[in-house]
């Protein structure tokens, strides 16, 4: 099931220009002074927030937030103690809910203010039509976990009481890549991340659209003069299966549980056998749920494909039970978000390291190039 977004959105044009200040890096880009933002709507709506610089269009960006609240009339005072925060993330080519689970389902029966995001090229002319290469999940999950961390720390100024250990994501395709990336960078963040079909790793194949292979092209180029160039590190940190980095996320202390839906004969994202055998072995709370014919029920799993069946019903089966906070089961993480550590993250890769500097409480990601001979 798939919801349009809601509402009006309202602009942040007039104040973004301030707000983004800094110098652009690899892979990263300005950092937003702590200025005020638009205020955490009221009822179900869109509004839109800023977001890191992208450094192949500079300049001020903003991305579009969509809420949706639990309750018959849903409004921000049905936000209860027991309430938590899902990302439901759209999948590549699309906006708002489009491909991932319904957020007034999620809304309801589990009690989480559900949250989708436009994040870095939402729609079809910027993420396939548009000549830059596709971003694949990093300032994609940088866009998410910025619009988790508005919510999340707007209801705190507010003083209104939820659960802060009950944060969780999902997405459909893309948006499952970007579920997986956004806990890769708040590996201490979420208590569940129930990714649907996505991509697992930048292949040679989808970066420079291979024959033979995925139909899915990213656009990237081999020529390392080129704007368009994919680096040997921003590939190894678009790999969700690296074995260095599950080790860096285990000792960080994640303890979210992965559930991975995917189907057997699924052509578009492939290379999930090698992230499930990754994840298996690094130590990580990881459930592979492969859609086999065996699973085909016609309502909740009707295919083997890319498409799996209702995402959202799938969502309710496969993790029902963890989300509902009425469950025995029912997940909650322990310790302090990303958000309230302000700490950095780092995963090095072949000729430097990647950092996600959490020291604003949302996250501005960098590129740290070693120094050469």
């Amino acid at each position: 099931m798939a919801r349009p977004s809601y509402g009006t959105t309202i602009g942040a044009s007039t104040w973004l220009v301030a707000l983004l200040l800094g110098s652009v890096v690899q892979g990263g880009g300005a950092n937003p002074a702590a200025q005020p933002a638009p205020s955490l709507i009221e009822t179900n709506g869109s509004f839109c927030i800023p977001a890191q610089e992208w450094p192949l269009k500079p300049g001020p960006r903003e991305i579009t937030v969509h809420v949706r609240y639990p309750g018959p009339l849903p409004h921000r005072r049905n936000v209860r103690p027991t309430t938590g925060l899902m990302l439901s993330l759209h999948n590549w080519g699309g906006t708002g809910f489009v491909g991932t689970a319904d957020p007034a389902f999620l809304a309801d029966k589990f009690d989480v203010v559900a949250i989708g995001v436009d994040y870095l090229q939402s729609g079809r002319q910027a993420s396939i039509d548009d000549p830059e290469p596709y971003d694949f999940g990093w300032l994609q999950a940088l866009d998410a976990l910025r619009a988790l961390h508005f919510v999340f720390n707007g209801l705190i100024q507010r003083g209104i009481p939820f659960d802060r250990s009950r944060l969780f994501t999902t997405g459909g395709s893309g948006g499952g890549n970007v579920s997986l990336m956004a806990n890769k960078l708040a590996p201490r963040t979420f208590a569940a991340v129930i990714d649907l079909c996505g991509m697992k790793k930048l292949s040679d194949d989808i970066a420079f659209n291979l024959p033979g292979g995925s139909e899915l092209n990213a656009r990237y180029v081999r020529d390392p003069g080129h704007a368009f160039h994919l680096s040997p590190d921003a590939q190894e940190l678009r790999f969700l299966g690296h074995p260095k980095h599950l080790s860096i996320m285990r000792q960080l202390g994640c303890s979210a549980s992965m559930i991975t839906v995917h189907g057997v004969e699924d052509r578009t994202c492939p290379d999930v056998d090698e992230y499930a055998t990754n994840l298996k072995a690094s130590g990580l709370d990881f459930t592979h749920v492969p859609v086999t014919r065996e699973r085909i029920d016609g309502r909740i799993f009707t295919s083997t494909g890319h498409a799996l069946g209702d995402r959202t019903l799938i969502v309710e089966q496969v993790a029902g039970r963890l989300l509902d906070p009425r469950s025995p089961q029912a997940l909650r993480r322990s310790g302090l978000t990303d958000f309230e550590r302000r700490e950095e993250i780092r995963y090095p890769t072949s000729q430097g390291v990647w950092v996600v500097d959490y020291d604003s409480g949302y996250p501005v990601g960098r590129f740290e190039g070693r120094a050469q001979p």
